[in-house]
């Protein structure tokens, strides 16, 4: 997934054209290949604590809340998600709003809400402090939420990589570049790649620096935007800038621990032939499969792939390529690649090839598609007709340079419009995609559950009886 940082300048207590200027930038983000774009600490009514203290009904937002329409739409239409910090109502029973981050999916609804933990003198005599850290799941990555002073207590990033999190998302309004450097520093102790969302223009603590940007795990800078001195005289505009970095390398692979730490509490739901039970389906006719295996699922994938089929624009098809892999098959697809990579990278650790092998294959032992729960597909027109995808179905990460990635960078437009037109049928109707393969997709298996935060998978592996 490429995620971005976007700094530009709000108009102070116009919600209405930050909002509309936030979700011009989702939109940009989303033309350059980012599936999510990160905006600035109150980027939503600019960082003016008195106009929020003066008017702490009008210049706070509700989760619901009808002003953020704009940023939702752009987030459902290009099928980002967006990290809007602004002043958040106060929650039931609590003593006052927050300076909230309000991540929106790529289906433009509410996937978490994080408030400030820890908040500066001045920001106290308005907010309340949260009381929970930020999460969330996306595209196979686990975040954490930041906001601006946060990052100055050590044990926030530390309490992330801890909870598995791969990348730190920071919203601020930080006024001096040493504020800003510090984030090598962060990355490196805590093993997490950061995006920093700063803040710029006048505010309540002084001007904001801009210098938005992303460091590895490293603490290597990758990505900068410009420093905000001041607005230039004659120069009209908002100085919006967006920066982008790649974070495919922090994607949760099938072989980490975590995955095979979720308990199976099989429901013996029974495999289906999809070319009897859903006739409506189309099914690949080239496999070299006698026994027809790969032309089964789970009967509650088989009926969300139907649902999902509803959901796609009237021309466009969906054709199943391989649904259920007997386990020993399994086990040979993942040895064979397995040992592709020992030829190719002989210097390689066991450990990291079999890490790597798991981008492409999954590890026989939690294998979705032994559990009937994956299926491979694509998209075709009316009358059959595949279309571009950017890769062929299968390709490696080393074939494709790693286009075969869900989010990756570089596609052409047609092709990152078919992935996304697919996304979204199919997470609408209850599926999950493996990040590193656009064409894989599953429901009940443990790496569905640990992308919902199920407590357990509903398939474990299994036999096709009588085959």
């Amino acid at each position: 997934m490429i995620i971005a940082a976007a700094q530009f300048t709000p108009v102070p207590g116009d919600i209405d054209a930050n909002a509309s200027r936030m979700a011009a930038l989702v939109t940009e983000a989303a033309d350059r290949g980012a599936g999510l774009v990160t905006f600035s600490e109150l980027a939503l009514t600019h960082y003016d604590l008195r106009l929020i203290a003066t008017d702490p009904v009008g210049m706070t937002v509700t989760e619901d809340d009808a002003r953020l329409a704009p940023v939702r739409e752009a987030c459902r239409a290009a099928g980002i998600a967006a990290v809007v910090n602004a002043a958040g109502r106060a929650r039931e029973g609590a003593a006052g709003p927050t300076i909230s981050s309000l991540v929106l999916g790529p289906d433009g609804a509410l996937l978490t809400r994080y408030d400030k933990l820890h908040l500066s003198a001045e920001e106290r005599k308005v907010f309340t402090p949260g009381a929970a850290d930020g999460r969330f799941f996306l595209g196979g990555i686990r975040f954490a939420l930041a906001t601006c002073l946060d990052s100055s207590f050590p044990e926030v990033p530390a309490r992330a990589a801890a909870d598995g999190c791969g990348v730190y998302l920071a919203s601020s309004f930080h006024d001096a570049t040493e504020r800003v450097e510090r984030y090598a520093e962060l990355a490196r102790d805590s093993g997490l790649q950061v995006l920093l969302a700063n803040g710029t223009g006048l505010g309540s603590c002084g001007p904001g620096c801009g210098l938005s940007g992303g460091w590895l795990p490293s603490g290597e800078r990758v990505a900068a935007a410009a420093e905000w001195h001041g607005p230039v005289a004659g120069i009209p505009g908002d100085g919006a800038e967006l920066v982008l970095s790649d974070a495919r390398d922090r994607v949760t692979l099938m072989a980490d621990p975590a995955v095979a730490a979720i308990p199976v509490k099989e429901c013996g739901e029974p495999l289906v032939d999809i070319r009897t039970a859903a006739p409506a389906l189309q099914v690949a006719d080239d496999r070299h499969d006698v026994r027809g295996h790969f032309a089964h699922l789970r009967q509650g994938v088989v009926q969300r792939l139907l649902a999902a089929q509803e959901l796609l624009p009237d021309g466009l098809r969906l054709r199943i390529v391989e649904g259920y892999r007997p386990p020993a098959l399994q086990r040979r697809y993942f040895e064979e690649y397995a040992d592709e990579l020992r030829a190719a990278f002989p210097d390689r650790d066991p450990q990291r090839r079999h890490q790597d092998a798991s981008r492409y294959v999954s590890p026989p032992g939690i294998a979705p598609h032994s559990a009937g729960g994956a299926v491979d597909l694509t998209l075709t027109t009316a009358d059959g007709a595949e279309v571009d995808m950017g890769t062929p179905i299968n390709a490696s990460p080393e074939e494709s340079a790693g286009a075969c990635y869900t989010g990756a960078p570089e596609l052409t437009p047609a092709a990152r419009t078919h992935r996304r037109v697919l996304s979204a049928a199919l997470t609408a109707a209850g599926l999950i995609n493996y990040p590193t393969e656009w064409w894989h997709w599953s429901y009940g298996d443990r790496y569905w559950a640990l992308a919902t935060g199920a407590d357990h998978a509903l398939y474990g592996p299994k036999e096709l009886a009588g085959r």
